[in-house]
């Protein structure tokens, strides 16, 4: 009922534009005739041209939604314009030529009376201006193919623009799916060697595993969460390392309460500390992480440090490149955000890497 009602509005407002832009066409135009007349000292009444003019404009109303629909179901294009083109042709003579005849009538009874209605009368009216009807039907007609021409072409940018977006978000989500099952495998793998060492930290590992799955899991379909959110997965994540390391990692989280609303990619901080504690343990007894976050010039700012030997050039090229964690936070940075996102890997002069990351302010 509902879809009913919309098509018989829609219906009503387009009769009601077409009747609208007729009706003004012929004010101009007897406004025309009466002002020129006026000028000349001739003044007439201003019905008689009304009448007349509104007669053309009125057929014209009539025939105008005929016209846009055979622009439609007959359109011209390339492969068919010769064939489409005669039909039109043929049809704009019939039509035009109907339509002149009956407002030659309408014509002659306005300004002779009917005692004046006479075959060869109506023949030299038609005759002589049929041309010009003839550009009526011809520009409705270019009119029409150039709206229908547009609103392909919109529709076809929105069908694009609409794939393009579902590309992204698939590539994204599969980006985002790789991350977890990388990170629950390494966790998995630390389970397995305490077992035979510490059984109860084993236990607590585990314990700590179905922690942060379940929170994981309660935001798998967002691609989005806000930074306290994330801060609440990392510290997760955090908990568990603790435990597989013990004292040989300690790690510092400073974060300005201001930015703890601000959109982030899900799971982006987990690869990027879990690099970070490879550089920090891989070489040293004793590992610190540091992950700060604040806002900078219009963006959240979030850095990454650790303790580690650091990487020459070289290294830290191949690593953006094949490192599993950080090429899917770079793919998934430039996906969401595009250029408005920036990820950077450096040396610290005081010693290790720093991996900053900054991410529009989006809440």
């Amino acid at each position: 009922m509902d879809d009913t009602e919309s098509i018989l509005s829609r219906r009503l407002v387009r009769y009601g534009l077409i009747w609208g832009v007729w009706t003004i066409v012929g004010l101009f135009f007897t406004t025309q005739i009466y002002v020129s007349d006026y000028v000349a000292k001739q003044p007439i009444r201003y019905t008689r041209p009304l009448l007349v003019q509104t007669s053309a404009c009125y057929l014209w109303a009539l025939a105008t939604p005929l016209v846009l629909w055979l622009s439609r179901r007959y359109s011209i294009q390339r492969h068919n314009w010769l064939r489409r083109g005669a039909f039109h042709f043929l049809f704009s003579l019939a039509l035009v030529s109907a339509l002149l005849a009956l407002h030659s009538l309408a014509v002659i009874l306005i300004m002779s009376g009917a005692g004046q209605i006479e075959p060869l009368r109506v023949f030299r009216f038609v005759y002589f201006n049929l041309d010009r009807w003839l550009l009526i039907y011809w520009l409705i007609l270019l009119m029409s193919h150039a709206f229908n021409y547009y609103n392909s072409y919109r529709k076809g940018e929105l069908k694009a623009s609409q794939l393009h977006t579902q590309l992204v978000q698939s590539q994204l989500e599969a980006l985002k799916m790789q991350v977890q099952p990388h990170f629950l495998f390494n966790t998995l793998h630390s389970i397995s060697a305490l077992l035979s060492k510490d059984t109860e930290a084993a236990r607590k590992m585990i314990t700590r595993l179905g922690d942060f799955l379940r929170l994981t899991l309660e935001n798998s379909g967002s691609m989005e969460v806000t930074l306290q959110q994330e801060l609440e997965f990392l510290n997760g994540y955090l908990e568990i390392e603790r435990i597989r390391f013990q004292d040989r990692l300690t790690t510092d989280i400073r974060v300005d309460p201001e930015v703890l609303d601000v959109r982030v990619p899900n799971l982006i901080l987990q690869p990027i500390v879990e690099n970070a504690m490879r550089h920090a343990i891989g070489n040293s007894t004793s590992g610190r992480v540091e992950v700060t976050a604040a806002p900078h010039n219009g963006v959240v700012r979030i850095e990454v440090k650790d303790n580690g030997p650091g990487i020459d050039a070289e290294k830290i090229l191949e690593s953006r490149r094949k490192g599993l964690g950080l090429a899917n936070t770079q793919a998934r940075l430039a996906g969401l955000y595009g250029t408005a996102a920036r990820f950077e890997m450096r040396n610290n002069p005081t010693g290790g890497l720093v991996v900053t990351v900054e991410i529009p302010r989006q809440t």
